[in-house]
């Protein structure tokens, strides 16, 4: 008789992955993007600059959160059960393997790729005498002016460099004007200067010239040092803690994050990135200065910030080597109606984003601010931007007298600065706004609107997964959904109550919201699917896993027997197909042409599916620390629509990609016969092809 074993703890470190290796991990498929040839090849060198700007990220924010724990004694650990010093040496070995490969790329299939379709990325040792001059004339009139060298001696210490800023130290010899030898200078390159330059065609032989900043600075080197010997000039670029910090009992959240935005430049070091070619005792002088360790020092064969190389496409007039154009729709219902709200009175409308347009969403506000049934409105800005069209319908909407309030959550990261212009410029035209819950981030996507219609007031609501930014609408996957369901404006209006006024948690009937139930109506959900076994059925798809609790919810349904499908673009800490643990869970992860950002939860409830999509990831930050929403989609036509999109998904055979039980992804490949079936590119001929 076969010996039974013990059922496997769904709590036990070793079934989870560490957050920070698996965020790495998505930062490296998005780099084999660079690789595939199924992309046009300007994309394929965006992919690679992606990747360099997703890596500033997370040195910035992850990397240095882990030194901030060692700094201040406060180590933590995950469920994982990994130090922050052990994990650190892991992040600096992958990290130096995949910066290789990134670079590796580049040089040796990038770039000779361009080449061939006539790019070409003019080096030093190959400008032609004209081009020479062309570059001398430049460096005078354009550079020249406004850099600022700067020697190292007693009265000139070491600079305060911005953080992710180009920078050259430089090795000289002799004796200056007033006979010191300084023995070595640094030269930040001007912030205000492009870092790659379009040679003019006239002096080229055909094709697209371009030339990095980098090198015109090291060729004129000794201009900036007139009368001294240049020993060598060398690049290199720190990377700092961006991370900002804010106490909880503030008294002008405002005030104070100005304040921390000025710091942010001039964060503690946390990586050092220099040319290849630094002399070991100059690399060393750097890291000395910086407060860092060889862990920190990575060595690139080219230029060291490669995310400027972005500027490529718009340089470079090739759309034959970028993905094509196509025109996002506009669904009927809303064709045919000359008011939103006459289409949304008719059926509630939902949106994927890019494939179908954001201008409905940007017509509900417009339609809104002119019309004079309108009563109010109120909204939450997350990442908007200070001058779109978004804002423009509040001024407009506010000038003309009507109730408007902004809820604008001002620490979205990286974003504070244009929060901070886009509050002041709502306030100017009248507009309430106000900052949230100090200390839960308000990440809900929402808008209410309040109508008169027949004697009586009519509410109208937008939800959303993604942000009321129209340039990430044409970029990211997002869910958009418009309705006029009274239980749904009720719920709206009474989170607007709560992040506006004080009082008590009110009663909400039909959205979950964090901090309060969504993290636990989520689990509740996965242990109903649990209960019916094997005919239990969840989908998942959503950016991040890594809240324990849920993790281990979605253990115990697998042991139950339940087919657990997660999408996972980015972190993922559970561990798929353990035997007696979690075989039942598959984890896949989309990477293509769009960023895949849709957040929805899909429970088969023994038949009568239900389905939500949320603002929310399955992150304890999401779930327990912000102020989010998760909201049904309950039209029978718009719940068979969402299955069919997740349905996509799960059939992709070349986008996606299979998280293994030892950590690594596997890219899918279309079995012999098999047509190649990419998601985005099905959701882009089912949706605009309407």
């Amino acid at each position: 008789m076969p010996e039974i074993l013990p059922p496997l703890d769904p709590a036990a470190s070793e079934h989870y992955f560490n957050r920070e290796l698996s965020h790495i991990q998505f930062n490296y498929r998005v780099l084999q993007q660079a690789l595939d040839e199924n992309h046009p090849l300007i994309n394929r060198l965006i992919f690679n600059c992606i990747f360099s700007s997703n890596m500033d990220e997370f040195f910035e924010i992850r990397v240095a959160g882990l030194r901030q724990q060692m700094k201040y004694g406060r180590e933590s650990v995950g469920p994982d059960g990994m130090l922050p010093e052990q994990l650190l040496n892991e992040i600096s070995r992958v990290a130096h393997d995949y910066i290789h490969q990134q670079y590796d790329i580049l040089n040796n299939v990038l770039f000779p790729a361009l080449e061939k379709e006539n790019i070409h990325f003019v080096r030093r040792r190959d400008w032609t005498p004209a081009q020479t001059e062309w570059v001398q004339r430049y460096f005078e009139d354009e550079i020249l002016p406004v850099v600022n060298p700067i020697g190292l001696d007693p009265s000139h210490p070491f600079p305060r460099l911005v953080n992710k800023s180009l920078n050259f130290i430089v090795e000289l010899d002799g004796k200056d004007a007033f006979g010191r030898e300084t023995g070595m200078a640094i030269v930040p390159a001007p912030r205000s200067l492009p870092r790659l330059v379009r040679l003019p065609d006239d002096i080229c032989n055909g094709g697209d010239n371009l030339v990095f900043l980098s090198s015109m600075i090291h060729a004129h080197t000794d201009e900036l040092f007139p009368g001294m010997e240049i020993k060598g000039c060398y690049q290199f670029r720190l990377t700092r803690n961006a991370d900002l910090e804010l106490e909880d009992d503030l008294e002008d959240l405002a005030s104070a994050l100005r304040g921390e935005l000025l710091s942010r430049r001039f964060g503690d070091g946390v990586r050092l990135e220099v040319a290849d070619n630094c002399p070991e005792e100059l690399a060393q002088f750097l890291l000395r200065e910086f407060g860092l360790t060889e862990r920190d020092l990575y060595r690139v064969h080219g230029p060291v910030n490669l995310t400027r190389l972005l500027a490529v496409g718009g340089l470079v007039d090739r759309p034959d080597l970028s993905y094509p154009g196509f025109s996002p729709i506009v669904p009927k219902q809303i064709r045919n109606k000359e008011l939103i709200f006459d289409a949304i009175r008719q059926q509630p409308v939902l949106l994927l984003h890019p494939y179908e347009s954001f201008t409905p969403v940007i017509d509900f506000l417009r339609q809104a601010a002119k019309d004079s049934q309108v009563l109010a409105i109120r909204q939450t800005l997350y990442r908007t931007g200070a001058d779109s069209e978004i804002v423009e319908a509040l001024v407009d909407a506010a000038r003309r007298g009507k109730e408007v309030t902004a809820v604008i959550e001002l620490t979205a990261r990286f974003d504070e600065a244009e929060n901070l212009e886009l509050a002041s410029r709502l306030q100017e035209a009248g507009v309430i706004v106000v900052y949230g819950v100090v200390g839960y981030k308000t990440h809900a996507k929402m808008i209410l609107i309040v109508r008169r219609e027949e004697g009586r007031l009519k509410r109208y609501v937008h939800l959303g997964t993604g942000n009321y930014h129209a340039g990430n609408a044409r970029l990211y996957t997002d869910y958009s959904l418009l309705s006029c369901d009274d239980a749904l404006g009720d719920d709206v209006n009474k989170l607007f109550q709560q992040l506006t006024g004080m009082g008590k948690a009110l009663k909400i009937k039909k959205l979950f919201h964090a901090p309060f139930t969504l993290h636990r109506r989520l689990i509740e959900l996965i242990e109903r699917e649990a209960s019916y076994g094997e005919n239990g059925h969840i989908i998942f798809k959503i950016n991040a896993l890594t809240d324990p609790d849920v993790m281990r919810a979605l253990y115990r349904a697998s042991q139950a027997g339940v087919t657990i499908q997660l999408i996972i673009r980015g972190i993922c800490c559970l561990r798929p197909g353990i035997p007696g643990l979690s075989e039942n869970i598959h984890v896949r992860s989309i990477i293509g042409r769009f960023l895949e950002h849709t957040r929805v939860y899909y429970f088969g409830n023994n038949g009568k599916s239900e389905v939500f999509c949320s603002s929310a990831d399955a992150m304890v930050r999401n779930l327990i620390n912000r102020v989010e929403v998760a909201f049904p989609i309950e039209d029978r036509d718009l719940s068979a629509r969402l299955k069919d999109d997740l349905d996509a998904y799960l059939a992709d055979n070349c986008q996606s990609w299979v998280l293994q039980p030892n950590g690594t992804y596997v890219q899918n490949q279309p079995a012999e016969g098999e047509e190649r079936s990419a998601s985005q590119l099905v959701l882009l001929e089912r949706l605009t092809s309407k």
